[in-house]
């Protein structure tokens, strides 16, 4: 633990980001996983794909990751 109060004050940021990162981050695998599943409707398809894009808005992804799943999605939605 360090001993300046920034330092305590930057750790104790980067945990509760590290925690909510990982929370998101599992949230859009569990919609991507939902939606790859077979007979899964429009809707699951939909919500996976918003998913994506408020991950990729926050950061959690790359834009280029999130615009190669949403293509997957769709291309696998479309057959």
């Amino acid at each position: 633990m360090p001993n300046i109060k920034s330092a305590k004050k930057r750790v104790l940021i980067s945990e509760a980001r590290y925690a909510a990162n990982k929370s998101a981050k599992s949230a859009l695998r569990t919609s991507i996983k939902k939606a790859r599943e077979e007979g899964a409707d429009a809707a699951t398809v939909k919500a996976a794909v918003v998913s994506v894009d408020k991950a990729a808005g926050k950061g959690l992804i790359h834009k280029n990751k999130a615009a190669r799943l949403k293509s997957q999605l769709a291309k696998k939605a479309n057959a």
